[in-house]
């Protein structure tokens, strides 16, 4: 009677000692302890010690005793699955599933939420869809837990259409901060800012959550950034605020990415100073900003600052500072980070080093350096494609058209992803005269059925986006013929001034007007950053600075064109290109045209 009493009294003991265990060698005594009192065969005693492994990571303890057990429930099984999850090896713990069905355990939410959350990882939409298939089938599918993590999955996995068919399938009820929350990452994971913006919205005016949480907040901002909606931002910026989440160090780091993608370094710079403690990743993000817009020194004094401080660099740091070196032409400082990287800091160099190490070389007209380089370095896939057309653009700005030959080579060998390269090309046949060979890369292209990607720049209005191409002027609507007119008057005074480019890609005549000195015609095939910047002037008062995004990088001809309207005007620009931000002013540029 007393034995019985004592193990009555340990066992629960024993239980709560497994919960909090987080090491091995505790989970092993708590377990050697259960056995001596008898216990540990018991269904939920075995359950808890296989929980226990897996939290520590002992997956193969796990399952032998799971494999040992005389009966095992779903709690069984659903604490193996989640513990092979956890520890990397999510297909087994899909497989555990095939194997529970065969077993008579029937599964629960639980079961058919951590099935869903191993294709997450995985990101695996087909395997996916059987645990979908298959949570319908047992009438677990429209369970809050199960959608959710179906809608994450869907989401991982690129089937964004799927994820948001899950979301919609949910009754409002169901709809917790947490499924709007995944909802939100899913768009935001697949660079449809605009689209989580848009359900944003409807969470604020359709949902019956009271407040959003700092992971739907950040997943917002961080849409925002992507898109350029700084209009929107600055709202959510007030939002955290307002619901106590200032301080939070998810969101500080995704308003300072916001700020900096939306042309505004300095307020990224106030949210920064303002974390009282930074971690790796918020100095990392604020030596990305700079680095971005060529703000060298405060990149490598900021890296500085972190090291002062014991906060150690990630490899993203490294590159963020070799990027800040590469954009102003700080080659020497940056090919002394990348030489010493390893002893200094412990960090290996990646392919993505020793391609921004490329280009910087590159960049600086050190080719014959850039090429014996990227043919020492073991790069492989997308980084080896990003390194030779990177190098083939060097090579163009450089006018070595021997060294351009040899990268197109390397980049033709791709056969995905190569259309900017291409044109990169068949540009450096145009500027040494090869008229023939520039038009032979057009014509493989077009047989190989390779389209570029059409550049487009846009420009928010009052929280709105105006978004033009090259030679559409109809996005100004009422106001295009004035946008067109007061580029014609533009380009006049800039001809004054020297300007020898070309705001558009020809002039029309009409049948009364003469191709001559006479005839000035009108322009057509304006590049989109010139036709944003004439809407911008016209309607964004005198005193504020015209932000302009492209999803390209900037051309020469308007890099010129948009210092010189600078000038002229009087007035300030920020344009952010694929590569950087330039901010004009009084007829300069940031970069100092190096870029």
């Amino acid at each position: 009677m007393a034995a019985t009493s004592t193990t009555a009294t340990l066992t629960p003991l024993l239980i709560h000692l497994l919960r909090g265990a987080s090491d091995h060698a505790s989970v092993a005594a708590t377990h050697a302890k259960l056995l001596k009192v008898g216990t540990a065969s018991a269904v939920s005693s075995c359950n808890h010690i296989i929980a226990a492994y897996c939290r520590c990571g002992a997956t193969a303890d796990a399952n032998y005793l799971f494999d040992r057990m005389p009966v095992r429930n779903v709690v069984s099984w659903t604490a193996l699955m989640s513990g092979y999850s956890s520890a990397g090896r999510p297909r087994v713990a899909v497989s555990l599933l095939r194997a529970m069905s065969h077993s008579g355990v029937p599964p629960n939410a639980f079961t058919f939420s951590t099935a869903a959350s191993a294709c997450a990882h995985l990101a695996d939409a087909g395997l996916g869809r059987q645990v979908h298939a298959r949570a319908e089938v047992e009438g677990y599918a429209s369970d809050a837990v199960v959608a959710t993590a179906l809608v994450d999955m869907y989401g991982k996995a690129g089937s964004v259409e799927c994820a948001r068919a899950v979301f919609d399938g949910m009754a409002d009820p169901q709809r917790n901060v947490v499924s709007w929350g995944s909802m939100l990452s899913v768009y935001a994971q697949n660079a449809l800012g605009r689209e989580a913006i848009q359900l944003f919205a409807e969470f604020r005016t359709k949902s019956n959550v009271k407040a959003p949480n700092h992971f739907m907040l950040s997943s917002v901002v961080n849409a925002c950034a992507g898109v350029g909606r700084l209009g929107v931002g600055k709202s959510l910026h007030g939002t955290v605020l307002r619901f106590g989440h200032g301080c939070n160090g998810v969101i500080a780091v995704a308003l300072v990415d916001m700020y900096s993608k939306c042309g505004f370094y300095e307020y990224s710079r106030k949210v920064f100073n303002r974390i009282e403690q930074p971690s790796v990743i918020c100095y990392t993000s604020i030596i990305v900003a700079a680095a971005k817009y060529g703000f060298a020194r405060c990149a490598l004094n900021l890296f500085n600052e972190m090291i002062d401080q014991n906060v150690q660099p990630n490899s993203v740091t490294l590159l963020g500072v070799m990027h800040a070196c590469s954009h102003s032409g700080l080659v020497d400082t940056g090919l002394h980070l990348l030489h010493f990287m390893q002893s200094k800091y412990g960090i290996n160099p990646c392919a993505s080093h020793y391609t921004c190490a490329v280009d910087m070389l590159g960049r600086a007209g050190r080719l014959d350096e850039a090429f014996e380089l990227a043919n020492k370095v073991q790069v492989e896939g997308g980084d080896t494609l990003m390194m030779w057309s990177s190098l083939l653009s060097a090579c163009r700005i450089h006018r070595r058209l021997d060294l351009a030959t040899r990268a197109g080579h390397r980049v033709s060998e791709f056969n995905q992803d190569v259309a900017g390269a291409l044109v990169v090309m068949s540009n450096a046949y145009t500027s040494a005269g090869q008229t023939d060979n520039a038009a032979a890369v057009w014509s493989n292209m077009r047989l190989q059925g390779i389209r570029k990607d059409p550049g487009c720049s846009w420009i928010e209005i009052k929280d709105v986006p105006y978004v033009f191409y090259a030679g559409l002027v109809s996005p100004a609507g009422a106001r295009a013929d004035e946008v067109m007119m007061l580029l014609d008057e533009l380009e006049g005074k800039m001809r004054e001034k020297g300007y020898n480019g070309r705001l558009g890609s020809t002039r029309v005549f009409d049948a009364h007007e003469e191709d001559g000195e006479d005839g000035k015609g009108v322009m057509v095939g304006v590049h989109s950053e010139m036709l944003a910047l004439g809407f911008g002037l016209l309607v964004i008062p005198r005193g504020m600075t015209i932000r302009v995004m492209k999803n390209l990088r900037m051309c020469c001809d308007c890099h010129d064109g948009f210092k010189l309207i600078s000038g002229i005007v009087e007035r300030e620009f920020v344009v952010r290109d694929l590569n950087r931000f330039h901010h004009f002013k009084m007829g300069s540029c940031s970069c100092n045209d190096y870029w």
